[in-house]
């Protein structure tokens, strides 16, 4: 007998009616009807999109082991929502949404032994007080393998991350060190290994911070006299994941605490997942025992997508957001955006955004305003080497000349004007800044950014430089 919708639908609608109460079964399911069946996908009509997002936060599971049941483990799910009237329209118009399938992330409740642990073992994410040892992973359940698309930019990377999900702690990538410029996937690619390791293993422990995050809890727990409890608290981790690693340059005293907290958790079987926005040979200012434990595992480089990966990446936005559009409107975007996910991402949502928002069908021309717009706004983001790079030609010195300990007045100056830039345009300490610049202490970086405060105000030539350097780091 040949499957339709109807006969699909039917038989899930038997097994979701025998494992929920009789009401719920009747106020969300009874409503809806089966529209379409192709090949491994069921589209389904719901009345609202309110009625679309609570099936999805509270049935999803059940919806989805109905369907698996049904079609098998390839099984999609989609929703038609048909939209009555809406904006005085006579015609009703239908919007596609398909399902995440994904139910949102549960607190995790640790067992915290006492009699290894201070009784009065302090959670460094609740309110002082409150003694429960519920801990959120901070999970981002949209952040999952399902749309971290694979490509030849990230293929060692996301194979990596799926062979941690699968055996945390067990592998040789321990840790697993992700590394990439801004904007490549290495925050979601970090989340969806978290996320993974949820669904196959719900009784461990997972944890995602940012290591901004991490040193200021760090620096409560020294002004409050708790330091122990804060590495006891992170050594019931099963899974810690630790984005933006780079930030912890310069911080010696959560260098050394992370240092206890990594060895703790790698000689128990811990798993331990970073990412940086550079490889640890590129590291500065972290200590030279942190560096060789980043290296016990895998470090896996995030490349900028290729043309097939950013065309798949749009496709699937589009898919995703319920939204149909020409193809070669999509070539047009993918062929011009090309430097990080998160811009292309935003310029075809930008796009949607404009054609929606503005009633006017997407064209090549419209296409081509949003992505020059797009582009042209999009901030460049500059390290301390472009800096240095920039200042070193338009005094037409060399990297070398500029990073000496020579006291040539116009050598001097240029330094000043790299260590003044670099304190302006990124979010290096001043320790750092001047370790890059020359090997120089935070006093020096400091007092260079006050005398080029007081020359810009007393010296017309010198207020040129400045103004002359800026454009150039901001074009």
């Amino acid at each position: 007998m040949t499957k339709t919708a109807q006969s699909v639908w039917e038989n899930c609608l038997s097994f979701i009616k025998d494992n929920i109460q009789d009401q719920a079964y009747k106020t969300w399911f009874e409503p809806i009807k089966s529209v379409e069946l192709t090949d491994n996908a069921l589209y389904i009509q719901v009345p609202s999109k309110f009625f679309y997002e609570w099936l999805e936060e509270h049935y999803v599971k059940l919806l989805k082991v109905a369907l698996t049941k049904e079609l098998g483990k390839n099984a999609k799910l989609l929703y038609k929502i048909k939209m009555e009237n809406t904006y005085g329209n006579k015609q009703p118009f239908t919007e596609q949404l398909p399902s995440a399938n994904r139910v949102p992330m549960k607190p995790q409740e640790v067992d915290a032994p006492f009699k290894n642990l201070n009784p009065e073992l302090k959670n460094p994410f609740v309110i002082p007080g409150i003694r429960n040892l519920k801990i959120e992973s901070q999970l981002n359940a949209n952040y999952s393998f399902d749309n971290f698309l694979e490509g030849d930019s990230n293929r060692l990377a996301r194979s990596a991350g799926m062979a941690v999900a699968n055996k945390p702690g067990g592998t040789s990538f321990n840790p697993l060190l992700i590394f990439g410029g801004v904007g490549l996937g290495k925050t979601h690619l970090a989340h969806a290994i978290g996320v993974e390791v949820k669904d196959k293993y719900p009784e461990k422990t997972v944890l995602y911070i940012s290591a901004e995050i991490f040193t200021q809890q760090y620096i409560d727990s020294v002004k409050k006299n708790n330091r122990n409890d804060f590495i006891h608290f992170y050594q019931l981790i099963d899974v810690l994941i630790i984005d933006d690693v780079q930030f912890l340059s310069g911080k010696s005293g959560t260098q050394d605490v992370f240092f206890h907290i990594f060895n703790y958790l790698h000689q128990n079987g811990k798993q331990v997942i970073l990412t940086s926005d550079k490889a640890p040979v590129d590291m500065q200012d972290i200590e030279q025992r942190l560096l060789s434990r980043f290296k016990w595992g895998l470090s896996a480089e995030l490349h900028q997508p290729d043309y097939e990966t950013r065309i798949s990446i749009l496709k699937n936005i589009l898919y995703r957001d319920g939204v149909e559009m020409p193809e070669d409107i999509i070539e047009y975007v993918a062929r011009n955006i090309k430097s990080n996910v998160r811009e292309l991402e935003g310029a075809i949502i930008s796009l949607i955004a404009q054609s929606s928002f503005n009633k006017k069908e997407v064209t090549i021309e419209l296409a081509k305003s949003v992505v020059e717009k797009f582009v042209k706004n999009v901030k460049r983001e500059i390290s301390i080497d472009y800096i240095q790079k920039i200042v070193s030609d338009y005094f037409q010195l060399d990297i070398e000349t500029l990073q000496s300990k020579t006291r040539k007045r116009h050598v001097v100056q240029a330094r000043q004007l790299a260590m003044f830039f670099a304190k302006k345009f990124t979010k290096a300490s001043l320790a750092n800044i001047g370790s890059q610049i020359g090997d120089r202490d935070h006093a020096t970086v400091l007092h260079a950014c006050k005398t080029v405060d007081n020359l810009v105000s007393t010296d017309k030539q010198f207020k040129k430089f400045v103004e002359d350097i800026n454009k150039k780091l901001t074009l």
